[in-house]
């Protein structure tokens, strides 16, 4: 009787390649053995213990009981809206039609339930971040990917062509899911001619139909250059000035803070004051988790409004920033030392390396006691909870894996 009861889709056996290897990591480091987990998805300090931003803390302690207990507005506080677009584009004076979500999770399922219909298709680039493809079942939706541009490649122009197309085709819509800069899993960015590339692109596509593009920010605070990611933000805001295309962007504390549990984010779309968009954006939050934490609007709203925290925050990102570069750079010298193919890094918390048969792969590591996820098409390391003075261990690890 139950299973008649229980759709199918809903059926989860925990098989979650994230959660598995982490359990499974947790389990052996528990014996006493050497363990290397990269299968974390938290920043972690070369102890191995969860990384708490200070400067937040500091103003998340000092909250009064009014900025934490009542009811957030429905659509968020329009202050904290205001405050996390300022953090992206500091010139917008507004953030156009949004809602709080929780996270760049929530976010990323607002979009999914507005901007598409039931039986539709979303795109976006492969390797992806695994929830995207569990947000689009669970919104009635089927994944479509396009090839992530290879480490010194550029952009598939013409195979994001043919699968936006027929997606246009078919639906007369496309939504674009776009995690860039500091790409998930890959930990590389679109290069300036690339994402050039994919905004002639796009604005050729709005010929066969409507086209929204949603940014998915999440590591915008960790790249190895701030520069190429202010330059990125830039070129999205002017692409979405322009008005052709419809351009939105999934908003988070939770790596910039530091604060996942929290679950605070927006989506926003500054270029666009549509009522009949915020309607639906406010209608579905309503429908779902009703509202978000005020807690955290409050902490982002003292620390935009305060130098002091703005600059200590400033000087631990860019603490992290220089810890997270050494990491990559120490995996991709020591896989390089093992004679195999290195990796590139533009910011985040993870890498990739492609290897033959990922899944295969990843469980003869866990034979070396080293943990990484397994996708389709390559193997993700979080370099955010694997030490520097890890990389060795880890490469050789590596190497045995491929040779067995």
């Amino acid at each position: 009787m139950l299973e008649q009861l229980i759709p199918a889709r809903r059926h989860f056996d925990g098989a979650d390649p994230i959660f598995t290897a982490n359990a499974a990591a947790n389990k052996l480091a528990a014996t006493g053995a050497p363990v290397i987990n990269a299968a974390m998805g938290a920043l972690l300090d070369d102890d191995g213990k969860f990384v708490v931003l200070d400067s937040v803390m500091v103003q998340y302690r000092q909250l009064a009981p009014m900025e934490i207990a009542p009811y957030a507005p429905i659509a968020g506080d329009p202050k904290f809206l205001l405050a996390l677009t300022q953090r992206h584009w500091p010139s917008l004076a507004s953030y156009g039609a949004g809602v709080a979500t929780p996270g760049g999770t929530g976010a990323l399922a607002v979009s999914a339930r507005n901007l598409l219909e039931p039986g539709q298709r979303v795109v976006t680039a492969a390797p992806f971040w695994a929830p995207y493809a569990t947000l689009a079942v669970e919104n009635g939706l089927t994944l479509e990917t396009v090839p992530y541009p290879a480490a010194g490649g550029a952009l598939d122009v013409d195979a994001w062509r043919a699968v936006c197309e027929d997606i246009l085709r078919t639906q007369g819509r496309l939504v674009l899911w776009l995690n860039d800069p500091c790409h998930n899993p890959t930990g590389r960015s679109l290069s300036a001619a690339d994402r050039q590339s994919l905004m002639t692109l796009l604005r050729e596509l709005t010929a066969h139909g409507a086209v929204s593009l949603v940014l998915d920010f999440a590591y915008l605070d960790y790249a190895r250059d701030p520069q190429t990611v202010r330059d990125a933000l830039d070129d999205y805001a002017a692409f979405g000035a322009e008005g052709t295309v419809l351009v939105g962007a999934c908003l988070s504390l939770s790596k910039a803070l530091t604060l996942y549990g929290a679950r605070a984010g927006a989506l926003v779309f500054p270029w666009c004051n549509d009522p009949g968009l915020f309607n639906a954006l406010a209608t579905s939050c309503r429908g779902t988790f009703s509202n978000c934490a005020r807690a955290p609007m409050s902490v982002l709203l003292r620390m935009m409004g305060d130098a002091e925290s703005s600059a200590a925050l400033a000087a631990e990102h860019a603490h992290w920033r220089t810890v997270l570069q050494q990491r990559a750079d120490a995996v991709d010298a020591a896989l390089r030392a093992e004679g195999l193919a290195g990796t590139e890094w533009a910011g985040g918390f993870f890498i990739t390396f492609d290897v033959p048969d990922p899944k295969a792969v990843t469980e003869r590591l866990t034979q070396h006691g080293v943990f990484v996820v397994p996708l389709p098409e390559t193997v993700r390391v979080g370099i955010c909870g694997l030490r520097a003075s890890d990389a060795p261990r880890f490469a050789s690890a590596v190497r045995a894996s491929l040779s067995a």
